[in-house]
């Protein structure tokens, strides 16, 4: 089933090393099919595949002057997605900071029998 939030097209877009290589090569400055092409080794076709979901994620824009077709990077999707996992991260460092205290004290008022501390180690 295709992404249909903004939010999952961007990181399904990411998922691909290739894709991934693209943004990188285009985050220089826009770039023709050929120049995108140009460190992968795989078929035109294939290569405007990526482009394609790279544009349906928002990620890319693909401007035409006469028979020329440029690609540029546009990074919103990318704030997005740094937003999401910046989210994530707060909110897993929160919950092991908990964890920790709840482990430290939970050790504070049962500690281990020294029969068990030994054979642990």
């Amino acid at each position: 089933m295709p992404a249909t939030d903004a939010l999952s097209r961007t990181f399904a877009a990411l998922a691909d090393p290739t894709r991934r290589a693209m943004l990188a090569q285009l985050a220089a400055g826009p770039a023709s099919v050929t120049d995108l092409a140009a460190p992968h080794a795989m078929s035109r076709p294939a290569i405007s595949q990526h482009l394609k979901v790279l544009r349906d994620a928002g990620l890319v824009t693909q401007s035409a002057q006469a028979q020329w077709r440029t690609n540029a990077l546009q990074p919103e999707p990318l704030d997005d997605a740094s937003a999401w996992v910046a989210e994530q991260r707060a909110i897993w460092s929160t919950r092991f900071d908990r964890l920790d205290e709840t482990l430290a004290r939970l050790q504070a008022q049962d500690p281990m029998p020294d029969a068990v501390q030994e054979d642990d180690r």
